[in-house]
């Protein structure tokens, strides 16, 4: 809003945007964050990767969720990266905010590799004993976010922009099936055709892969 009333002429700045619309009561529509609301009776993990760079593939991993709108109502959707080439290793979508379809994508995941490094937030989903505990049982140390620090997990943020703008925001999903076989060709094109600036415009898939094509 401050830019584009910007380009139209007025000097404004952000603060004086944001006191005037909370005094005409003007907000955007789009559900409340609250995916990430700890349980009191989980433990949370300190923040590992301050400092840390991801230096090969299964050296850092992340997971997220997010809101998928369709036509009516919402889905939710955790994917799981690796830092190093920003490869989305596993995703799976559900009606429900449990903790289950977490737990289903972290195995699938741990199917194709192990990382050192598992990092979320302190979401219920991944405070569980049950997404903890497959972790820990692994010999994976677990890492989480600082409260409201959403940068702490900055590359899956990312994903989830590209996502948005380059798929999420131009559907309308009609049904769960339609929405999951959308978001699985788009993470197949993010995955093996999608150039990225910071990989040096090569492709996730590639660059997760090269471990093993040099072995």
């Amino acid at each position: 809003m401050t830019a584009c009333l910007r380009d139209l002429g007025y000097q404004v700045n952000r603060k004086r945007i944001v006191r005037l619309m909370r005094l005409m009561d003007i907000q955007a529509i789009y559900p409340k964050k609250r995916l990430s609301a700890p349980a009191p009776e989980h433990r949370v993990f300190p923040y590992l990767l301050r400092g840390v760079t991801a230096s090969h593939p299964d050296h850092v991993w992340s997971a997220d969720i997010i809101y998928i709108p369709m036509k009516q109502g919402y889905l939710y959707l955790v994917a799981i990266m690796d830092w190093y080439s920003r490869y989305v290793i596993s995703w799976e979508l559900s009606l429900t905010l449990d903790k289950e379809f977490c737990i289903q994508a972290l195995k699938r995941a741990l199917e194709t590799g192990k990382p050192q490094i598992f990092n979320t937030d302190q979401g219920s989903q991944f405070t569980s004993h049950s997404f903890t505990g497959t972790l820990l049982d692994q010999k994976v140390a677990v890492s989480m976010d600082g409260r409201g620090r959403v940068f702490d997990n900055i590359f899956i943020e990312r994903l989830w922009r590209s996502l948005k703008h380059e798929e999420v925001y131009l559907k309308a999903y009609d049904s769960v099936k339609e929405a999951r076989e959308s978001i699985a060709e788009y993470f197949e094109f993010y995955n093996k055709a999608r150039h990225h600036q910071s990989l040096g415009y090569r492709k996730p898939y590639e660059i997760y892969h090269q471990a093993e094509a040099i072995n």
